[in-house]
């Protein structure tokens, strides 16, 4: 789900309190965790502040830390608080509508809270509609094979690839988002480096989309641009650890041209 902003919630393990907040709960130094409505007040202002407010008086209490995207304020059928719109089969009752996704483990202090992907199974309440699609992959024995063997070709072509160091790698991760950003065609004759790493990178990101098209999920419609889509990404979890699959071309330039969130159908 693609809301915004992204609230924090749960108990606080260094005070046992309940809490709410952004990302910035897990700042190392302007930690910005409010238990209250004062430091929400502290911490935050304007629409956010608002949504962090009506988040504390409408969460159930939680042992555990979330991360969740906030979608909207009920009362409608279609949301847009960042880049997608959603539209729910009927209008929403709930005060706030939110998207929990992430759960985080702290023994002591939020600094040291480690992610993991939320399996929980979220109940509506009175006054939340918790928004948590199911995501699947389509058993298609055909296309697997197919994705199988442009894998292997990649690690072929993994062998004639001049790589760069970090610093370099940080410099052309730049020009590429340059190029998304603008909706440019990547032309890896247009990076200072070997083309066959370029040419790799985009076999890669082939392999990823593939991927995308397998997926599947039973969230609400969504929309971009007024067209139809699935969903902006998936978050694939295995041995190697997690994994965000995103089309960048449609939903970054999407992000990168979008200007700060819109709590929309207050």
């Amino acid at each position: 789900m693609d809301g915004a902003p992204a609230v924090c919630f749960g108990t606080d393990p260094a005070t046992g309190t309940f809490f709410v907040g952004t990302k910035a709960i897990f700042n190392k130094k302007k930690i910005r965790i409010a238990h209250n409505h004062e430091e929400i007040d502290q911490f935050y202002a304007g629409q956010v502040a608002e949504i962090l407010h009506a988040c504390f008086d409408r969460l159930p209490r939680f042992e555990s830390i979330y991360q969740a995207d906030f979608i909207g304020f009920g009362g409608s059928d279609e949301y847009k608080s960042n880049t997608i719109t959603y539209k729910f089969g009927e209008v929403v009752s709930q005060d706030i509508i939110i998207a929990p996704h992430t759960v985080y483990y702290a023994e002591s202090d939020l600094r040291d809270a480690q992610a993991f992907p939320d399996r929980s199974i979220w109940n509506d309440t009175e006054t939340v509609k918790f928004v948590k699609p199911d995501a699947y992959i389509l058993h298609n024995q055909t296309s697997f094979a197919d994705v199988k063997e442009v894998c292997d070709f990649a690690r072929q072509m993994s062998t004639t690839c001049e790589f760069v160091s970090n610093k370099e790698a940080a410099e052309i991760k730049k020009q590429i988002n340059a190029c998304i950003r603008a909706g440019e065609e990547i032309n890896p004759e247009d990076f200072d480096c070997d083309t066959n790493l370029l040419r790799l990178w985009a076999l890669v990101k082939s392999i990823k989309d593939d991927c995308l098209f397998l997926c599947r999920n039973n969230g609400p419609a969504a929309y971009l641009y007024g067209n139809r889509i699935d969903s902006e990404g998936y978050v694939m979890v295995n041995e190697f650890g997690m994994f965000k699959l995103v089309n960048r071309e449609v939903f970054s330039n999407a992000n990168f041209n979008h200007g700060r969130f819109q709590c929309a159908n207050r």
